[in-house]
This record gives C-alpha cells, sequence and structure tokens, in this order.
C-alpha cells in the first residue's frame, strides 16, 4: 500500500510541475538528474532521462538494460526504450516539445545541449536552476518513513561500530564496517562515503579514513548514512577513546548544547540563516566562533544534500514538511574536533528529531 500511496503522489507531483512550467512560459522540460528523475518516478537506473512533453504527459527514456526494471520500478508514466541517442527521438515529430524546452543548467553539459541544439534546432533552450527544490523540500509521509528506516539502521551499524573502537583499529576499519554493515541490513549503499577522523584529523570536517590507529586520549568524529528505498540518512556523533582532556570535555559540551538549542530553536516560518546565527552565535559567545566555519544544516531526500540550505548565506524559509539536518561544530586544527548531527523533520511544533542515538559522550 505504502508504494502505491508513493506513485500516487509522485503523479500528483508531475501536474504540479506542469502547472509550474505553463505559468513560466515553458512548452516542455527535460530532466536529465537522475536523483530528480528517481524522486518523480522511482526508476532507480543509471541512464535515464525525463521529459514534460507540451501535451501534459511525461515519458521516461531509457536503454534496453533497464526495461524490465522500469516496468517494477514504476507506474502511471509512459517510458521509452531507446534505440537511437535521445536527440535523435526528440526530433522523430512523436513528442510534443513545443517551441521553449527548459533544461536544468546544473545537469546539462555543453556537449549535451550542442547535440540537441542540432536535431532540435527550431527551439528555444531555457536555462532552469533549482525548478524543483520547493516540491522536493516538503515530504510526503512515506518519503518521512523511508528516512526513518534508513536511521534506524544506520543507528543500529553505529552502535556496532562504536563497539569495535580499540587499540590498533584504524579510521579504514571503521568506516569498511560501516559500509558493509550498511549493506548486511538492507540499505541500498551509503548516501556517502563514510568521515571517520580520529585526533587532530577530527579538525577536518570532511576527512577521508585513513590507516591510522586511534590514539587514547583523542576524540573520533563518525559522520554516515546510508540509502534505504532511494531516500538518504545522515547522521554524526562523536566519541572519546581513552582519557581525554577537560578543554576537549568542554568542547564536545558545548556542541552538544548548540545543537540541542538548534533543535528547540527551529521553527517554521523563520528565515534559515536566522536559525543558523542562533548556533553560531551561541558557540561565539563560548570563544569558539572561528572554529565553527560551514553552515549549520541542510536538506536531506532522495539525495543526501538537498534544500534547503541552513546557513550564513541562506535566503529560504523553513517550512512545515522540511526535513534537514542541524550539525554544529568546533574544529581545532592540529588538535581535534567535534561535531553532533540530527536529521529533524519540522512540524507545526517544532523540530523532530529522527534520531535515537545517545549524545552522551561516549567514552571507550
Amino acid at each position: 500500500m505504502s508504494q502505491d500511496l508513493l506513485h500516487t503522489y509522485r503523479s500528483t507531483l508531475r501536474t504540479r510541475i506542469f502547472r509550474k512550467m505553463a505559468a513560466a512560459g515553458l512548452d516542455s522540460l527535460l530532466v536529465t538528474d537522475l536523483a530528480t528523475i528517481r524522486w518523480l518516478t522511482g526508476f532507480s537506473g543509471s541512464n535515464a532521462k525525463l521529459l514534460f512533453a507540451g501535451d501534459a504527459t511525461s515519458v521516461l527514456f531509457t536503454d534496453f538494460r533497464y526495461q524490465e526494471q522500469v516496468r517494477q520500478e514504476t507506474s502511471g508514466i509512459a517510458t521509452v526504450i531507446l534505440k537511437d541517442p535521445l536527440p535523435v527521438e526528440l526530433a522523430s515529430g512523436t513528442f510534443r516539445l513545443g517551441d521553449k524546452m527548459a533544461l536544468q543548467v546544473e545537469h546539462v553539459t555543453w556537449h549535451e545541449q550542442q547535440q540537441l541544439s542540432e536535431k532540435l534546432g527550431h527551439l528555444e533552450f531555457a536555462p532552469v536552476s533549482a525548478f524543483f527544490d520547493e516540491f522536493r523540500e516538503i515530504n510526503h509521509i512515506e518519503e518521512l518513513d523511508r528516512m526513518r528506516r534508513a536511521v534506524a539502521l544506520s543507528e543500529t551499524v553505529l552502535e556496532a561500530v562504536i563497539g569495535m573502537i580499540g587499540p590498533g583499529v584504524t579510521e579504514i576499519d571503521i568506516a569498511a564496517e560501516i559500509t558493509y554493515r550498511h549493506r548486511k541490513l538492507g540499505a541500498e549503499k551509503d548516501s556517502f562515503d563514510p568521515i571517520v577522523a580520529g585526533g587532530p584529523r577530527g579538525a577536518m570536517p570532511h576527512a577521508k579514513p585513513t590507516a591510522a590507529a586511534f590514539q587514547p586520549g583523542s576524540l573520533i568524529v563518525i559522520d554516515m548514512g546510508c540509502i534505504v528505498d532511494g531516500y538518504a540518512s545522515d547522521q554524526t556523533r562523536t566519541v572519546a577513546f581513552g582519557k581525554i582532556s577537560d578543554e576537549q570535555r568542554e568542547v564536545y559540551r558545548i556542541v552538544r548544547e548548540a545543537q540541542q538549542l538548534g533543535i528547540d530553536a527551529a521553527k517554521a516560518g523563520m528565515a534559515a540563516r536566522d536559525l543558523d546565527a542562533e548556533v553560531r552565535n551561541f558557540i561565539a559567545a563560548a570563544g569558539y566562533g572561528e572554529a565553527f566555519g560551514h553552515g549549520l544544516g541542510h536538506g536531506v531526500g532522495v539525495e543526501v544534500h538537498e534544500a534547503p540550505r541552513v546557513g550564513t548565506a541562506s535566503t529560504g524559509t523553513l517550512r512545515e514538511g522540511t526535513l534537514f539536518t542541524i550539525e554544529p561544530g568546533i574544529y581545532l586544527p592540529g588538535r581535534f574536533g567535534v561535531r553532533i548531527e540530527d536529521m529533524v523533520a519540522l512540524g507545526p511544533d517544532g523540530a523532530e528529531p529522527l534520531q535515537r542515538f545517545t549524545k552522551e559522550l561516549i567514552e571507550l
């Protein structure tokens, strides 16, 4: 039943997109990024294009490798198994393209645009950017359920890998276990390459795991997530290995309180940058303002990084039904770092964290 609900929701989304196209004076729209195509159709293949045609029909194009998969994963949308290149197929006269076709500027290469122009030279191509963000920011109940399941699966893995940390264990050991256990428990894959960073490497927010063994007296940042039925999770915890200093403990306390402040302060209707500022000002007042250099959070959905962005340069408003991360951090180069991250669902009464994993400092 949940799959049927999602198919119905996607059909409604496609109708709303046609309305937006009409309001913008667009006759047709070619969707070329796979994440948006999966969000709109359910199709997870590695080769796909989606056409919103001028007669209010939508057509999904793929190739022979996926003819059975596309049948299984989609419903209520026409599909074409390409024998010729897409520009040739579009120029066949089968599809109503109108006079003005929109292309996603972030996802069409110069070469692809030239191929389309060569075959469809009579069309005016209109660039669109972030065209789908306003729709993707608000989550259907089934989308939220899939992300909750991704969170729960990843938390099970996190608990297991934390228990593996000990003398001689390396960052790569833990990162590899995260990936293996995600898949073993039923995830499609990691939602991003796991970040496992011990000691001074924890001061690099996007450190890549190395063969370095964990050293006693260090903090270890673990940032991880997975994909379940097409939807992502994202979470970060920082744990202590061996006896840590008073300063490390104090920085952990500041980050934890800052993260809770972000959860408590988030309200539908507030400017995203105001939420960032509230947490950033708290960290600055504690004396570590220069050590928090990234944004407070980002949306999560079929991709692990989506709109809205919650940062100093954000221009949007947080809306009810939006799901995003709250992940403040303090990074002291050459010494250590701390980050704590939850995904939160924004409802009428505020933000509900999806993660349930403890934020008490775990000391190994």
